[in-house]
């Protein structure tokens, strides 16, 4: 695993993709700090700019680097929660605005994933991670349903778990705060 860090790590310092397996699906990444990277994302996706993309952290202590105001009930998620789960949070700060949604929040995740922490860890920072597939085409669930455009598009991929299985990605929850808590997909 260690190689595959490196490896990646190198591919992200230098402003390229990734595709990379997370603890939910593979997923296309790029240095949350990189504007220019974000953009490539957004063109090999085929993405609309006002649809924002996740970011992945290795812990709490990161979060609270991206986030002005963390909730305490974030926290209490996170710690409790039994499955895969994205926040989105108010006021997203140190982040290029191309990767925050136009009403100035952020959507993050801790994963529970060892590649993904010492990936995060190692480089620093936020990791974007994306689906691995077109915009409004199917999310694959494994390495093998990824397609060629998305698997060309990249500078690197992950040579780790190409034979998982991914059933479905995270949860979303939108926390506001004003105390507002909404829930985007369960």
């Amino acid at each position: 695993m260690n190689k595959e860090i490196n490896s990646a790590l190198e591919v992200l310092k230098a402003g390229g993709l990734i595709l990379y397996p997370t603890d939910t699906v593979w997923a296309i990444g790029c240095d949350a700090s990189n504007a220019e990277a974000i953009d490539r994302v957004f063109a090999l996706k085929k993405r609309d700019k006002s649809k924002p993309l996740t970011c992945l952290v290795s812990d709490d202590r990161m979060l609270k680097k991206y986030v002005k105001h963390v909730p305490a009930s974030a926290l209490n998620i996170i710690e409790i929660t039994d499955k895969p789960t994205t926040i989105i949070y108010d006021e997203a700060q140190h982040l290029p605005l191309n990767l925050n949604a136009k009403d100035g929040t952020i959507a993050i995740r801790i994963p529970d994933d060892d590649f993904c922490y010492w990936l995060t860890r190692k480089l620093n920072g936020a990791l974007v991670s994306t689906s691995a597939n077109i915009s409004d085409q199917p999310t694959p669930k494994s390495f093998k349903e990824i397609s060629p455009e998305v698997l060309k598009g990249v500078d690197y991929v992950v040579n780790l778990q190409h034979d998982k299985i991914c059933s479905k990605p995270s949860s979303i929850i939108k926390l506001g705060n004003n105390g507002i808590v909404k829930i985007i997909r369960a």
